[in-house]
């Protein structure tokens, strides 16, 4: 295991990804997702059994880190989790071998490189809590996605529906990561910071403006806090209350998690950005005291978090999925996914497979598409890791069916009769 500060080059060239990746060329990619303000390339990590390509029914999951370029244990943490994972998988270890073959995992190590540099020039004497947070112009990257929870509060109190918002003004260092959000249809995510020991999740802004520390839950407020507990339990200090806070304030329940709005309420964050606008689930995890750590202290650092960083990925096989299909047995793309009872849809990704993030319980799951009948079935989730099988096959709509018919003969004056079991249209020319 490599136990030391790599700066952007080093990452890039030289010891770390390219010699773990030519370790593991089956099961590992490299990739970009575009670049810095500064010219540095966003380079991401894929572990996966068929890397390159989505395979259907495989949840897609992603690490982040660095957003803020000074906490750096986050991205270290990442590239020593590439390289765990690589040499268990060779090992034949069958809890990695489980994760590869079933998931494909995306790892973002840096977000902020430039950033992640003035920071690290400093080094972990010198860098303070400010130096490397904010990009070049001086924005957060983490919080400076459109505020969507205004958005949506907005239309609620409005009654408007649907309420989408196709338009609004992304931050330039916001682009490359929003584009790659909506191009892999992730279900799950975490985005690793510093400074404390908590894991955060969604809503990180609360409703009620000029109010803190308000509990603003999500629909998925239950599913969040088994996600957020997940990676609090199996910490080795999170839930030790005599070691986890890092500062004065003990803002944290005693399992090591908080709603992010009950923390600090910020509007524009990627959690909620990611939550409202894509599939995925996002959660912060804090995951040192220590922003800039010493290299000496990098070891027992992954222990700490060794675990935890395995564990909350296997929560991306709890819930329902399946495929949703026309008659022909083709999938059908963005077809709309809801659950009974909680006001949060999500969509099929391009060859109609869906996955639905959901606690132990029976649900009754409703799939439509626009020109589809929609269908309802009840759905079963177990308590064992492994998303419960929840397949789809709907038809075409009789109104589609009409439009259709209408659109073939030049749209013609029609007489529909209606007769008992039977719709009969007939043309008059």
């Amino acid at each position: 295991m490599d136990f030391r500060h790599h700066s952007y080059k080093e990452m890039r060239q030289v010891s770390h990804v390219n010699r773990h990746y030519l370790m593991c060329p089956n099961i590992t990619r490299i990739y970009n997702i575009g670049k810095s303000q500064n010219g540095l390339k966003l380079y991401a990590i894929e572990i996966s059994d068929n890397p390159g390509e989505h395979k259907v029914g495989e949840p897609e999951f992603r690490y982040t880190a660095g957003a803020h370029g000074n906490e750096v244990l986050g991205r270290e943490l990442l590239l020593l989790l590439m390289q765990f994972m690589c040499l268990e998988y060779l090992s034949g270890n069958q809890r990695i071998r489980h994760l590869v073959e079933e998931t494909r995992i995306h790892l973002l190590p840096s977000v902020n490189p430039d950033g992640y540099e003035k920071a690290f020039e400093a080094g972990s004497e010198l860098s303070g809590w400010s130096l490397g947070r904010w990009t070049n112009d001086g924005i957060d990257i983490h919080h400076n996605f459109p505020d969507l929870n205004s958005v949506l509060w907005e239309a609620e109190a409005k009654k408007w529906i649907p309420h989408d918002c196709a338009n609004y003004i992304i931050h330039a260092s916001c682009v490359p990561l929003i584009a790659w959000m909506e191009k892999m249809p992730f279900v799950l995510g975490g985005n690793l910071q510093g400074g404390e020991l908590v894991v955060t999740f969604p809503y990180d802004r609360t409703r009620s403006q000029g109010v803190t520390r308000e509990q603003t839950p999500t629909p998925d407020d239950h599913v969040f806090r088994w996600l957020a507990f997940s990676y609090a339990s199996t910490h080795r200090l999170m839930t030790d209350a005599s070691r986890r806070v890092c500062h004065t304030e003990d803002f944290a329940k005693e399992d090591g998690t908080i709603n992010g709005a009950s923390w600090h309420t910020a509007a524009g964050s990627m959690n909620d950005f990611s939550y409202l606008h894509t599939n995925c689930f996002e959660l912060s995890m804090y995951v040192g005291c220590d922003k800039f750590p010493h290299e000496s202290e990098l070891p027992e650092e992954w222990e700490n978090n060794r675990e935890s960083l395995l564990v909350f990925m296997e929560q991306v096989h709890r819930g329902i999925k399946g495929v949703v299909r026309d008659l022909q047995g083709r999938g059908i793309a963005n077809a709309i996914i809801s659950v009974e009872g909680i006001g949060h849809d999500v969509r099929t990704a391009a060859d109609g497979d869906y996955w639905r993030l959901l606690n132990p319980g029976e649900y009754r799951v409703t799939a439509r598409a626009e020109g589809y009948s929609l269908t309802t079935k009840k759905c079963e989730v177990g308590y064992a890791i492994g998303a419960s099988r929840c397949d789809f096959t709907i038809g075409r709509s009789n109104l589609f069916r009409i439009r259709e018919i209408m659109e073939k003969y030049n749209k013609q004056t029609l007489i529909i009769r209606a007769l008992p079991g039977l719709l009969r249209i007939t043309g008059l020319f």
